[in-house]
């Protein structure tokens, strides 16, 4: 049995780690408001640009570079993972899931494109093609990432260099809820048209032309997606950590409770020992 001064240090030690991820809980709890903020008020935009894009594309036959298809298979898969750890199984369930994709050759050939210090760490050390990656992207997240890297991917795309862009995420649900999303970004599969929707029977008088206003939207689409699915992976990042710290900390009130109660035994436990050597010590000299 450890003695009374082991047990008191290791309370002391369990209450200090509680006091760490406590306090993690509640800077996640904050960062996890502003990343919920900056989803919502991106929605309104993405949406509204996907239903004019579906209305555009459903009334023209105009072509685009980034609607092409091509049957080369040449694939850039996204991955986007977080910078930092110590939130549950975010990282873990999406990278395995990313190399279930791999070794089942859903994609025969295909290059790896990591978005965050996590996956770039997982899968460095694995036999996979990586084309590029960033490490401090997530940790530090602005609202021109997403332009930046949507850019990246459309010039390698009309390029020539890759025939489709894939997209691995945990989007955001809700807090206690992230489920791990596959999208294909490129070719763009312009968003069906909704007949019953308002203005949906109505056609459009475009300025300059049906083929200008594509050549505006579409990378503009592209741009938005990225940068949606970075906010969603920056907000289910968060919740993932608010949950598991908060998991953290209430494991440890039950280890500090079973401590202190092992510390309370064993110091009675002493107390009784004492007593009876002294009761049997006062009894030998009586005798």
């Amino acid at each position: 049995m450890p003695s009374t001064r082991d047990l008191t240090r290791r309370i002391r030690s369990v209450k200090g780690t509680q006091q760490i991820t406590k306090a993690m809980k509640m800077v996640a709890a904050a960062k996890l408001r502003r990343a919920q903020e900056a989803v919502t008020n991106a929605r309104p935009y993405a949406d509204t640009l996907s239903k004019v894009l579906a209305n555009v594309a459903a009334r023209t036959e105009q072509s685009h570079p980034l609607l092409e298809h091509r049957s080369e298979g040449r694939v850039w898969l996204v991955v986007v993972s977080s910078d930092k750890g110590l939130c549950g199984s975010f990282n873990a369930n999406l990278l395995r899931q990313v190399e279930k994709g791999l070794k089942t050759q859903r994609w025969p050939d295909v290059e790896l494109i990591l978005i965050g210090r996590k996956a770039s760490d997982y899968f460095r050390v694995r036999d996979y093609a990586v084309g590029y990656q960033e490490r401090d992207t997530m940790g530090q997240l602005t609202a021109a990432d997403g332009p930046r890297l949507g850019s990246m991917f459309m010039k390698a795309f009309t390029s020539g260099q890759v025939d489709e862009v894939w997209l691995a995420y945990n989007k955001f649900i809700s807090v206690l809820r992230q489920e791990i999303t596959f999208e294909q970004l490129l070719p763009i599969e312009p968003p069906t048209a909704d007949p019953d929707a308002a203005g949906g029977g109505t056609d459009y008088l475009y300025e300059p032309d049906a083929a200008g206003l594509l050549a505006e939207l579409l990378p503009r689409y592209v741009e938005t997606e990225v940068q949606r699915v970075l906010y969603d992976s920056a907000a289910a990042e968060q919740a993932s950590r608010m949950t598991s710290m908060g998991a953290a900390t209430k494991n440890a009130g039950e280890m500090i409770e079973a401590l202190t109660m092992l510390y309370n035994r064993t110091r009675q436990a002493a107390i009784t020992k004492e007593l009876i050597e002294i009761v049997s010590g006062a009894q030998a000299l009586g005798d």
